[in-house]
């Protein structure tokens, strides 16, 4: 199965409302694991940012899973914005598997966009992504939404992701971050 991801950040110090607490990312790692191999699991398609996305990326390469990132803009400046702006040490993480699926030409960087939302037209590749790879290896597709369950309003992009899946028949599957 081809796997499309999205899912939330690690909360922010002191987060007025907890969606993600860096405490659980352990909880939520073991979780990952374990849905990759039982639904065997071949290639994960997402971005990269702190949280769901790393774990994700980390899990599946140490499961020598293919991996494919998409990226709303150079990798320099998404590090910046939305990887070593929250407690933990992502960006360790983030520089080796970036390094990894770019060597690999696994990397897609979106750069400008039509859209007024990066991260929206970011959510639409990973999905389509996900599809062509599929088409390739005549897999199943799959959606991976890691979250706490409840939607953040209209730009939730985690919500969006599951919702165009829903939309396209694809079997969506749901991690806890609480």
């Amino acid at each position: 199965m081809i796997i499309a991801l999205s899912g939330r950040r690690v909360d922010a110090f002191k987060a007025e409302q907890p969606r993600f607490p860096l405490e659980n990312v352990a909880c939520v790692k073991d979780e990952v694991r374990r849905m990759l191999q039982s639904q065997q699991v071949t290639a994960v398609v997402s971005s990269a940012a702190c949280g769901a996305d790393l774990i994700v990326l980390s899990e599946a390469g140490s499961l020598g899973l293919r991996r494919r990132v998409v990226l709303p803009f150079e990798p320099k400046r998404f590090r910046e914005t939305s990887v070593v702006d929250r407690p933990g040490d992502w960006g360790t993480i983030y520089d080796q598997v970036i390094d990894q699926v770019e060597t690999n030409g696994d990397l897609v960087v979106l750069g400008k966009t039509d859209q007024d939302d990066p991260y929206a037209a970011t959510n639409k590749v990973i999905l389509s992504e996900a599809i062509a790879l599929a088409g390739q290896t005549k897999e199943p597709v799959g959606a991976l939404l890691i979250w706490e369950g409840a939607s953040r309003g209209k730009e939730d992009f985690t919500e969006s992701l599951g919702a165009e899946a829903r939309k396209l028949a694809l079997p969506v599957f749901e991690i806890l971050t609480k």
